[in-house]
């Protein structure tokens, strides 16, 4: 049953921005079902057979004349990927791993603005430790992976071109693989081997957080784009060594998961399975690829990094690839019977590497252990570091060939200016006009304008999730040395042209400066993986500040040219109705200014750069049409896929009346309860450390108050970093502040998860405050000694202790603050209200 709702807004990401780890229970592990010929039949009669190179008789004799050499422990260290923050050189030399990686927001001496030298130092010093035979017996050199996803999206100054979702609006091979090329040089800059992309998922539901890794709904899309990503990464498939390493990531069946949920449970038939979500594997495998990454999605109940039969059956027997299966971050460990640090399960359904960034020790030990035993049959071992060897043979990494070394340490192609270029033009050829009524665009550039919304000079937002952190959150524009705002180039353009700018992100104006005309730039803030889970496609449901920041201006006469920032399509009727011109931008990356290039003409009137861009996903009529898809039995989009106008067009229809429904459909039975800080806080909350030297604001997955009195850093627990680990040593406090009051009346109970080692020695107090004078505390110590320590636990206080405390629950600014003193260390996860459904923890007089 549903119902029509008065538009409300959903969530805006925040600014706590975490990097990712998953943690899980350690059991015995589990051995899946040996390879039958049934098996291998079934693969036959749905998975086609691909065109891939014979192999390579003289590279098999060298890979099997090294592996005879090899001891165990050599092996199962090449099959183990530890990341550089929680191993060592030291460790390196000691072990040998075959491969290493750096999360998102990882980085040489923990310090966001190393240079390409630095990162090439890190990158030599790993892998002249690995070769040192003096404890390992080992010279193996290793390889070094990162997620390279839109550029070399981790490093400082480096090229972000637009997302792949930006990239599939434009579909063009031909550049995509130019983008590849550039960031294979740039990731070679920095002595990395390895880029975890291409990503080929087929997104058909866009309530999903990784949409925007996604070229496209269209299995051709993503086709053609994957294979000329790889082609731009590693070269042309006869091509030997490889300039870098290419990967086809999320297999299989990520972007089809039921309900969008990242993670989750593809429930389609295997027909449907390989017409949907193989087709780009099917290419980059023709196309060379080295690497398939395994998805941390289910298929029909069954976790892909334990599916034997997609892993080894079809993937490597029946479509013949014979390079690496690495596992992605910790996904072994969601495995029945599995944990972080053991796990046969994994490694005898097909995956290679185990991608394992803190627990390598121990999952080291215990894979010698479950070989030893027979748990991991030697055979599998053997094939697994035969996979290795030979990936690392066609890179070249034996031979040292100096066309490896080319870029190396060289800052100059960090960002360098062709692959600047080339961005630009990706994000021209990306943008996509969805309405312009009267042809108001091309705009003239002799105008006073009006620039407005958070979007505008905000090169962080503009370029979305995986840049310069995991989530994208915390950054600022000095993050970009090389990059560009949409401010910037609109500046650029209109006072070339003779016009002026004015700048007001809230769109005020003097009444005697009115503008000619308003661009306002407004979307999603950055998310990255199950943060961006959202579910339903209204946009801004739950705030509708960017609306009313629309409805202003056009009560004021003046028109309004929207620049949509998002990573997906979403359902943005009112805005859509409140502006003459609208464009769906997507995540354009650094090069902002190309936006503008597109917007405004020439002083002389002459169009500069035609929009050329065209819907890669159904646009939604209503927001809770997802899934949406092309070829549904009810299709009824608002755009349908592959629509876009440009102004070339001789389509009289560019004008869209202003009444399409502002109304919003929501299914009868949504939660009630509200989010506080779930791994970030909520729209319009910020997290804050602080002590009596001041505040810090926290923006990353690490920090600390003014006068380091609290430490925090993100830990796992459930998910990926999902929790904040706190140790106090004096008196600090931390803070969720919110800059407007905020009402809670409606809410019964506050409820957060928590775990301590040892009761604290200090007071541990819950307050609310509601401004000056006004608030009030509780002491938790009573509730934390009846609990058994070392555990989890879920806290539930009501909110009339609180109350009865001095807060005014319909007027707070602080809804919630934990302070304490000396040496207290506390695990705090998800604070959230909800209604007054469970007993309370704390008993409260005059309750």
């Amino acid at each position: 049953m549903k119902w029509l709702l008065s538009r409300q807004k959903l969530r805006a990401p925040a600014l706590l921005a975490l990097t990712f780890t998953v943690t899980a229970c350690s059991q015995p592990p589990a051995t899946p079902a040996a390879q039958t010929p049934d098996t291998a039949a079934a693969a036959r009669a749905v998975w086609p057979q691909l065109k891939v190179p014979a192999a390579d008789a003289a590279l098999e004799l060298k890979i099997n004349s090294l592996l005879a050499e090899m001891t165990l422990a050599q092996k199962v260290a090449q099959v183990i990927q530890p990341d550089i923050r929680w191993m060592s050189v030291a460790d390196m030399r000691q072990y040998g791993f075959g491969s290493y990686l750096n999360g998102g927001g990882a980085y040489p001496n923990d310090n966001k603005q190393a240079s390409a030298a630095d990162w090439a130092a890190l990158a030599d010093a790993y892998t002249k430790a690995a070769i040192d035979a003096s404890l390992d017996g080992s010279t193996i050199p290793p390889l070094w992976g990162t997620d390279a996803v839109h550029g070399h999206n981790n490093v400082y100054g480096a090229t972000i071109f637009p997302h792949n979702i930006g990239l599939g609006a434009a579909n063009n091979a031909t550049l995509v693989e130019a983008i590849g090329k550039a960031t294979a040089t740039e990731v070679a800059a920095t002595g990395i081997d390895w880029l975890f992309a291409p990503t080929v998922a087929v997104a058909r539901d866009d309530r999903w957080g990784r949409s925007y890794e996604s070229y496209s709904e269209d299995p051709a899309i993503v086709r053609s784009l994957g294979a000329a990503l790889v082609r731009g990464i590693q070269g042309e498939p006869a091509t030997l060594p490889k300039t870098r390493i290419a990967t086809a990531k999320h297999y299989l069946g990520d972007g089809g998961t039921d309900a969008g949920k990242d993670q989750g449970n593809n429930s389609l038939s295997e027909a449907e399975l390989v017409r949907l979500h193989a087709q780009g594997y099917f290419s980059a495998i023709e196309a060379g690829v080295q690497t398939v990454m395994a998805s941390f999605n289910s298929w029909q109940g069954q976790k892909m990094h334990g599916s034997q039969y997609l892993l080894t059956d079809v993937l490597k027997n029946r479509l013949g690839f014979d390079g690496i299966v690495v596992g992605d971050w910790n996904g072994h460990g969601q495995l029945p019977g599995c944990s972080n640090q053991h796990c046969a399960a994994a490694f005898n359904a097909g995956v290679d590497i185990l991608m394992v960034p803190e627990d390598w020790k121990a999952l080291y030990q215990n894979t010698i252990a479950d070989i030893e035993s027979g748990a991991i049959p030697q055979a599998r071992l053997d094939d697994a570091v035969r996979r290795i060897l030979r990936v690392k043979f066609r890179a070249g990494l034996f031979q040292q060939d100096p066309g490896r070394q080319a870029y190396k340490g060289q800052q100059q192609w960090i960002g360098h200016a062709d692959h600047q270029a080339l961005a630009a033009q990706a994000v021209r050829e990306s943008l996509v006009l969805l309405k312009n009524n009267r042809r108001l665009l091309p705009l003239a550039p002799q105008q006073r304008v009006l620039v407005a919304g958070d979007g505008a000079d905000n090169i962080g937002k503009q370029s979305g999730g995986w840049t310069v952190t995991w989530q994208g959150t915390g950054t600022q524009n000095s993050d970009f040395p090389q990059g560009s705002s949409i401010l910037t180039g609109i500046r650029q353009q209109v006072e070339a042209g003779g016009g002026s700018v004015t700048y007001s992100a809230d769109g005020s104006f003097s009444p005697a400066q009115k503008p000619d005309l308003a661009i306002v730039v407004i979307g999603e803030n950055p998310y990255a993986e199950f943060d961006g889970d959202i579910t339903t496609l209204d946009y801004q449901s739950g705030s509708n500040a960017d609306e009313q920041l629309l409805r202003r201006l056009k009560a004021a006469g003046i028109q309004v040219v929207t620049v949509f920032l998002s990573g997906r399509p979403l359902w943005v009727n009112p805005e859509l109705n409140l502006s003459d011109a609208f464009v769906a931008a997507w995540l354009p990356g650094s090069a902002g200014q190309a936006v503008a290039e597109v917007l405004f003409q020439t002083p002389d009137s002459k169009v500069q750069y035609d929009f050329k861009g065209k819907l890669p996903f159904s646009w939604p009529r209503q927001a809770d049409q997802s899934p949406l898809n092309s070829g549904d039995a009810a299709y009824q989009p608002l755009f349908a896929l592959g629509y876009g106008l440009s102004y070339s067009s001789q389509d009289a229809t560019q004008d869209i009346a202003a009444d399409l429904p502002e109304q919003v459909a929501q299914q009868a039975k949504a939660t009630t309860q509200r989010s506080l800080l779930e791994r970030r806080p909520a729209a319009g909350l910020t997290l804050q450390l602080q002590d009596p030297k001041g505040t810090v604001a926290v923006s990353g997955n690490k920090a600390a108050s003014p006068s380091q009195q609290l430490q925090l850093q993100a830990v796992n627990w459930q998910k990926q970093e999902d929790a904040l680990q706190l140790q106090w040593q004096g008196d600090a406090s931390l803070v969720l502040h919110s800059s407007e009051a905020l009402d809670i009346s409606a809410y019964g109970q506050l409820v957060f998860d928590l775990k301590w080692q040892t009761a604290p020695p200090a007071p541990l107090l819950l307050s609310m405050s509601c401004g000056s004078g006004c608030g009030g505390t509780v002491n938790l110590n009573p509730l934390l000694t009846q609990k058994a320590a070392g555990q989890w636990h879920k806290l539930v206080i009501d909110l009339q202790c609180l109350a009865n405390a001095g807060v005014a629950l319909n007027h707070l600014y602080q809804p919630f603050m934990l302070q304490s003193s000396g040496n207290t260390a506390l695990t705090l996860s998800n604070i959230r209200l909800t209604p007054a459904t469970a007993t309370a923890d704390l008993s409260c007089p005059g309750v």
